[in-house]
This record gives C-alpha cells, structure tokens and sequence, in this order.
C-alpha cells in the first residue's frame, strides 16, 4: 500500500502538526505501509529551509520526504508542488491531506480528484469555531465556500483527531464517512528522561525553583497572555516559583508577552527558553513540577500528550480536546481559559501533592494505553483498506 501524505510546512515553527506527521509516517511503516511525504522549504515566517534538496526523493527513518520551493507566505503557494501532484498522484493508492485553507491541500485535492485517486482529509482543527472566527474571518469564509468546503466535500474520509474536533466540525453537515484516530507519539524517550539538571545547566535560574511548564508554539491562541496573568497574581505568595515558557513564534508576540510580564512586575520570574529540541526539551519536563497548556483552541495538543507521558500533572483548559478527553480518566485537571480560574487550579495543584501525584501516574498509564504509535498505525491501516474496499 502506497499512501502520499501532503501538508503545507513541516517546519517546528508549525507546532504540533510537523511533529505528528513525522510520527505517523513512522506508525505506518511499522504497518508496512510504504509513505511519501509532500511539501514544501517553509520555515515559518516568510523563511525557506536551508541546505534542503528541493523537488528530491529524500529518505527519512522508514519514509520518504519531497520538499518544494515556497512562492508565498499567504497560503504557502508552491508551484512546483503543484506540478508534481498532477504528474505524479496515480502512483499512490491514496492522498491523506494534512489542514484546510492551504494551496497545498488544495492542489492536492484538485490533483488526486483529477486522477480518480481516493483522498483523506485531516482538517487540524481549523474548522472549529475559534479558527474560523479568530484568523482572517472574512477570507476565511469565502475560502471556505468556494474553495474548501468543494474540497471536503469530495473528500473519501474526513479524519478527526478527538471526539471535540469531530464535534465542532459536525454544524458543517459534512456527509463524508468520518472517523476519529487520535495521534500517538513515540513514548520511548519518556521511559527515562534526561535529568533536571540538563535544562538547569542551560537556564540556572530554573535550578532551585518550582517550574511551572509551558511548552508549546507561542500564538496567539495558546493563551499564554493569560497563563502570565495567572502567574503574576500567585507569584507574590510564592516566591520560589517560576514560569518557564518554552516555544518559538512571532518576535512582536514574544515582545508583548514579554512587556505584559514586565509590568505585571514578574519578568525577572519567566524564562523565555525559546524553541527546544533534542535532549535539552526532554529535560524541560524533567525540570517542571507541573505542565500548563491553557488554549484557546486545540483540536488536539501534542505538546500536552508530551508533558502526560513524562508523567506531569497537566493542567489545560476545557477547549484542548486532549484535555477533554483525558479529565474523563482524571488524568488531566481541567480549567476554563480564564485568568482567575487558572490561578485557582494552580494553586489547587500546588497545595496538592498527593492530587499531582494521582494525575501524573494517570496522566503516563492513558498514554501509553491509548496513544502509541502502535495503536495509530493500526487504526490509520484501517482506515486506508476500507477506503480502498469501497
């Protein structure tokens, strides 16, 4: 089984979805399910990656990765990516098209329709009330009429990764067969964490100090404006706690964020470590004493399935759809995206060790039952055969 994977950037800058396609990829080759993955040099913020052969079949761990030159930071037009869908798709038994109101995803959709090729669409929570409403509303909408919702509507299979995502998407009565897989993640790295003092090495001033973690892509959606609100009305009382915000994205949002924690007074409490890889992110959860994930919006939350498998009490706010489904098996301790209601939960937390210690040992059992990459490569397995059966 050939299945081609298109998505418009896998640049860290992204967030969650340039880690979750690499991971399925690597789920569905363990399924002996042969992968391709298209897209384009984007590195967020109008930049191309470096030293990247461009329109090359370059292998990765057990896949295969095809980048193509960016026109556009709107949309992410690529040309060339167009190009070769239409001269290339009939090679592959299926498409799965990874986000909306992307040139890629279109053009892939276009390309595999053209082509009589069955295409799965994974949407990435776009659809959902706060994505339409808050990001570009009036071309959004008119995207959507003439552009997206075509594109859904001829889609094989709509793929959801939380019964929330599903949800939301539902008001567009959408009659596609639909099926939610959530993501899983490799939990390797979470059996033995590099230590605390591999971050502390890094930012000392995290060494002695109880760390509250946010580790994510720093947006405006994420919340984090409240989180250091949050902070700054517990911090007075606790002078051994700190903050550390660790993620990358726009230098005028980290400048407000930063200005916001200055003159709430705390500034000299939050470490801003930037964006993380390798051994020195592992060990920013080896440093935490608690992960916060307050978002807007999320039709997922990678960063939160991350901070559950090191065995970190979470809390994040009823609209991850993570979350949501893991306070079901009290494994996540859930609050309304509210600064006041924040504080309350932290300070619920901090008082409460034997209350962390419940979450953490759920937290690390759900994920490792419910969120491998075994269990996603089957489902994801699945779902191709009965697409093609049909």
């Amino acid at each position: 089984m050939r299945i081609l994977h298109v998505i418009p950037s896998l640049s860290r800058s992204s967030g969650g979805p340039s880690v979750a396609l690499p991971a399925m990829a690597k789920a569905l080759a363990a399924s002996h399910v042969e992968v391709t993955v298209a897209t384009t040099d984007d590195d967020g913020c109008g930049q191309h990656l470096r030293g990247i052969p461009l329109g090359q079949n370059l292998p990765q761990e057990a896949w295969d990765v095809i980048y193509f030159r960016k026109q556009t930071e709107f949309y992410k037009v690529s040309l060339p990516l167009r190009a070769w869908l239409h001269h290339h798709v009939r090679e592959f038994d299926a498409v799965h098209i990874h986000a909306v109101f992307s040139f890629a995803s279109l053009a892939a959709g276009r390309a595999a329709a053209s082509a009589g090729v069955p295409y799965i669409v994974r949407p990435l929570g776009v659809l959902n009330r706060w994505g339409m409403e808050n990001r570009r509303r009036l071309i959004k909408s008119l995207s959507f009429r003439f552009l997206e919702l075509p594109m859904l509507q001829k889609a094989a299979a709509l793929h959801y990764t939380s019964h929330m995502e599903r949800q939301e998407a539902a008001r567009f009565d959408l009659k596609n067969p639909q099926c939610v897989i959530p993501m899983g993640i490799d939990l390797t790295p979470f059996d033995a964490l590099p230590s605390r003092e591999v971050f502390s090495a890094q930012f000392p001033e995290t060494a002695s100090t109880r760390n509250l973690l946010f580790l994510s892509r720093i947006d405006e959606k994420k919340g984090i404006d409240r989180l250091i609100t949050a902070f700054a009305r517990i911090a007075r009382q606790r002078p051994d706690l700190r903050l550390v915000v660790c993620g990358g994205g726009p230098a005028a949002l980290v400048e407000k964020l930063r200005a916001q924690a200055s003159s709430l007074g705390v500034a000299s409490r939050v470490t801003w470590a930037g964006q993380l890889s390798g051994e020195l992110r592992l060990a920013a959860f080896s440093a935490a004493e608690l992960f916060v994930l307050p978002s807007h919006s999320e039709n997922f939350g990678i960063a939160l399935l991350e901070a559950m498998a090191a065995g970190l009490p979470c809390l994040s706010t009823n609209q991850v759809a993570l979350a949501a489904d893991a306070a079901q098996d009290s494994a996540v301790m859930l609050t309304e995206c509210d600064p006041i209601a924040i504080a309350t939960k932290l300070e619920e937390l901090l008082d409460s060790p034997d209350k962390c210690h419940q979450l953490a040992e759920s937290a690390r059992l759900l994920s490792r039952r419910n969120y491998s990459l075994a269990s996603m490569g089957r489902a994801l397995h699945a779902l191709y055969g009965n697409i093609l059966k049909s």
